[in-house]
């Protein structure tokens, strides 16, 4: 279980998507939150830590940047959940990795440059687990904008 006060869920709920775009980002986001630039950056780094925060950055879109992406979802036994996403999560490619409560319960989000990248890393991932894929293309987007409320 992650450790949060209510500075750490104010700090979650500015940095969602609003995130500043400056030389120093922390010193900024300490200002809105009446902060030290080196206490907002130490709470992040234990936010990471603990897990609430995989990472910060920028959200490519990979159609306009010439990149694919696709949707998989794998079916993985329950005692080798943490295993499998273990090895998914070693791909910068992939985000979004998630448990469903499903016959394919493993979804990930995979991104790359091409096609054929992008078909290596999922072939890779498939050997590695040895566990059933269905890759599931972008017929149609549709891009929804998320943000937690944090409380």
């Amino acid at each position: 279980m992650i450790s949060m006060d209510e500075l750490d869920k104010k700090i979650l709920n500015a940095i969602q998507l609003d995130f500043p775009l400056v030389n120093r980002p922390f010193h900024t986001l300490g200002k809105s939150l009446r902060l030290k630039e080196e206490e907002v950056i130490r709470r992040i780094k234990q936010l990471q830590k603990e897990g609430a925060i995989r990472r910060i950055g920028p959200i490519i879109n990979t159609r306009e940047t010439g990149g694919v992406s696709t949707l998989v979802a794998m079916k993985v036994s329950p005692e080798r959940v943490d295993e499998v996403a273990a090895i998914i999560n070693e791909y910068e490619e992939v985000s979004h990795n998630y448990l469903r409560p499903a016959n394919y319960n493993i979804w990930f989000t995979l991104s790359a440059e091409n096609e054929d990248r992008l078909q290596e890393i999922l072939k890779n991932i498939i050997e590695k687990t040895g566990c059933e894929a269905r890759n599931l293309p972008t017929k149609r987007l549709f891009k929804i904008g998320v943000k937690f409320n944090i409380k």
